[in-house]
């Protein structure tokens, strides 16, 4: 059963009826013609040779809504670039793909180093950021969306429900999360939100008190959301975390840039599954080990950017607090499980309890010794203030490895 509860300070859309794809599909082409609907796809070269990315270019090239696809192509030499050129020419939009670690690409990053605008490590966030400049460049998106390129369980339906908040004209949205059940094989995925960043959330509240920030968060259904779209005004003044924070960060941004009422959250699919990450219990540097460190130095950061103090006693007693807050969620994720006939194994998750509970300490200590680290990448708008030439060289530069 569908609920259609609104609990919170952004609003809720729901998938109440399962309304017909084609319906929505023909709104949104006809949306599109005032203001036209482009994606965004951050890639990395090896996901190119999995089964998920083969079935999204599938289901896209059905899509007739589109006016341009941007993908962001990482860690591809030339050879592949040529390969992947070819793999996204089964695409029926128009499209470009930007060959992240070419010789011109590097040249542009190394001028933004000059200039003090650079990202200050690859990754996602680098190549979102990448992905949106180009967009901004083009200057024809009249709203963007934004979807990872791992998802298993893809269909049309997905992105349909996902730009269609900030494409209807009688709405009045600027930002738009998606969110979804994580169910896999019998079993709850979704292990850094249910057993992280949920009880990390409660526990911010019990020690430091009532925050809209907090709040504001803990709203969201599933926060970690890969997907996500907004107007395309947003993309010259967004600025997100380079890490694995970005999805925590560019909420972070829409909290603190945009009323609440221009925000919401969609339901965009009945199942989902994307490839998954190991725990790396024995190594910070990787995995959901690495997550669980960027996403709550993020969260820190953006405390403490608020007025709040943290000590490393401090950091101990949030670790006490979410160790308890987490084990009690478990339970009720343990019950939750039982009653719908899904498998939850006690012992991994409290394995990944125990390791989340103390890279809280990592994370918080590693923002102590550098308070003034800054991971938000540089807006847009400065960079154009930066290099005036940016929007032409950047087309340029894409066009011409296009070439190749």
């Amino acid at each position: 059963m569908a609920d259609f509860h609104q609990n919170g300070v952004i609003s809720t859309l729901h998938n109440l009826s399962n309304r017909s794809l084609d319906e929505i599909e023909q709104e949104l082409r006809e949306y599109s013609k005032d203001a036209p609907i482009e994606l965004i796809l951050p890639s990395l070269y090896s996901e190119l040779e999995g089964a998920a990315l083969k079935n999204i270019v599938s289901c896209l090239s059905n899509v007739k809504y589109l006016n341009h696809i941007t993908i962001g192509l990482d860690k591809a030499d030339k050879s592949e670039f040529i390969k992947a050129k070819k793999f996204f020419s089964n695409l029926n939009q128009p499209h470009s793909v930007i060959w992240n670690d070419s010789p011109k690409m590097k040249k542009l990053d190394s001028d933004f180093k000059k200039l003090g605008i650079a990202p200050n490590q690859s990754g996602k966030g680098k190549n979102v950021w990448y992905c949106m400049g180009y967009t901004y460049s083009r200057n024809e998106a009249g709203s963007v969306a934004l979807h990872d390129c791992d998802i298993t369980t893809y269909n049309r339906e997905l992105l349909a429900r996902l730009v269609y908040p900030v494409s209807n004209p009688h709405f009045n949205y600027e930002f738009c999360k998606g969110y979804y059940p994580r169910i896999r094989e019998g079993t709850l995925s979704g292990r850094v939100t249910r057993l992280l960043v949920t009880p990390l959330l409660k526990t911010f509240k019990k020690v430091l008190g009532h925050r809209d920030y907090i709040e504001f968060i803990d709203v969201f259904r599933y926060p970690l959301a890969g997907e996500f779209s907004f107007k395309s005004r947003l993309l010259k003044e967004i600025r997100i975390p380079c890490d694995w924070g970005l999805e925590i960060g560019l909420l972070s941004e829409m909290q603190r840039n945009q009323a609440y009422n221009r925000i919401c959250q969609v339901d965009i699919a009945d199942t989902y599954d994307h490839k998954h990450q190991v725990l790396s219990e024995n190594n910070t540097s990787k995995g959901l080990s690495k997550m669980s460190i960027d996403i709550t130095k993020t969260l820190i950061r953006k405390l403490a950017a608020q007025g709040d103090t943290f000590t490393y006693n401090t950091l101990r007693t949030l670790k006490a607090t979410y160790y308890r807050t987490a084990l009690d969620l478990l339970e009720i994720y343990h019950n939750d499980a039982k009653i719908n006939g899904l498998e939850l194994n006690i012992n991994e998750e409290e394995i990944a309890i125990e390791l989340f509970s103390n890279n809280i300490i990592i994370a918080g200590q590693e923002f102590l010794d550098n308070p003034n680290q800054n991971p938000l990448i540089t807006n847009w708008n400065r960079v154009e203030t930066a290099m005036p030439e940016i929007k032409t060289r950047f087309l340029d530069i894409v066009e011409s490895d296009s070439k190749i």
